[in-house]
């Protein structure tokens, strides 16, 4: 039996837990937040006692086969070098770190602990998106040409949405749409195009002024609320990537795929997958995932699609095997380059190129 910690309560609930719920063969028996009843909130419906606000003290005190770690961003190295050196595997939430320099340690630790290692970029286990990946790789749609990807909120366009001390608009904490939704189409569009050679790109805080809903206080935002970026892949074809939390409206996650032979439309508002060869119209190519209708599991694509990366990941480790599919610390540190590359090509106003040689 595999034990279990998980460092961070909100995704722990939602979908970490509600997961380990289907698999045989891990159990969970720690659980550490930065509150202590957020542990607890989090832990006592799934029977686990052993709750911390101490994340050092809960990997001291116990054995873990398995370290899950989903805090800000700037806590994912330490704690996950501190979970290495005691053992255990590690399955890290995205982005990987703060910058590549930290990724880069993540994955020299983790090679050198002979520990298997991940960075939780679920969408590679959605069924509608692996379909993508085959459809791409087998020829389908021809030459790739061209991918546009837009993902349009509106729930951080209200000055007072977000409250005073919130993380995900400290850019000192790692929060930000670049990384929290930007990683995970980077990862995408590596896994569908190959590596990138160059990219441009911005990541802005177009709404730094903002007023702490419950107390009036003003206060600043540091971390980019809206990013795009262009990807320059090896192949020739070209990525764009829009994400924005500031609009109006929401609308959702929208990607286009286009080859010469066809193309590909998603939408996460339906989930629908349409294809048309060239000349033809669309037709709807969905795919159910059999997982969503499971006892437990919280609705949506990312809590359903964690399932079947835990089920990789414990049943890798329990198989003393390597990872057959999902992204490794290699990828997250060749993702991180690429967040890297977009807060260079802000700050410079200009094209970067990537060498991906090195992340190896």
């Amino acid at each position: 039996m595999l034990n279990v910690g998980i460092i961070g309560a909100s995704f722990a609930r939602d979908a970490y837990l509600p997961a380990f719920a289907h698999i045989k063969g891990a159990r969970v028996v720690a659980l550490a937040s930065g509150r202590l009843e957020s542990a607890r909130a989090a832990a006592e419906p799934h029977g686990i006692t052993a709750v911390y606000d101490d994340w050092e003290k809960m990997l001291a005190e116990h054995r873990f086969d398995l370290v899950c770690i989903a805090t800000p961003t700037v806590m994912h190295a330490p704690m996950a070098l501190a979970a290495i050196s005691r053992g255990a595997h590690v399955l890290c939430e995205k982005p990987t770190a703060m910058n590549a320099g930290e990724a880069r340690r993540m994955l020299d630790a983790a090679r050198a602990a002979n520990r298997l290692h991940m960075i939780d970029h679920e969408l590679r286990f959605n069924p509608t998106r692996a379909r993508i990946a085959e459809m791409i790789h087998g020829g389908d749609l021809g030459d790739i040409r061209h991918v546009n990807i837009t993902n349009i909120g509106a729930s951080w366009a209200d000055p007072a949405s977000r409250p005073k001390g919130d993380w995900w608009s400290d850019a000192s904490m790692g929060g930000g749409r670049l990384g929290a939704n930007g990683s995970h189409q980077v990862d995408m569009l590596r896994w569908w195009l190959g590596e990138p050679a160059s990219v441009i790109g911005q990541a802005l805080t177009v709404l730094p002024d903002r007023v702490d809903p419950r107390t009036g206080e003003a206060w600043t935002a540091t971390a980019d609320d809206l990013s795009h970026f262009t990807l320059e892949m090896r192949s020739g074809a070209l990525a764009q990537v829009f994400m924005s939390g500031v609009a109006a409206t929401n609308m959702g996650n929208e990607t286009q795929v286009f080859g010469s032979r066809g193309t590909l439309t998603l939408s996460n508002s339906d989930e629908k997958l349409y294809f048309a060869k060239a000349g033809e119209s669309f037709k709807d190519i969905s795919l159910d995932d059999p997982n969503a209708s499971l006892e437990g599991l919280n609705a949506g694509i990312w809590n359903v699609s964690v399932l079947a990366a835990l089920q990789e990941l414990t049943g890798a480790i329990i198989e003393d095997r390597g990872l057959r599919r999902g992204a490794s610390f290699v990828d997250g540190l060749r993702n991180q380059m690429v967040l890297d590359a977009v807060i260079a090509s802000t700050a410079g106003r200009k094209w970067v190129d990537l060498d991906m040689s090195g992340a190896v």
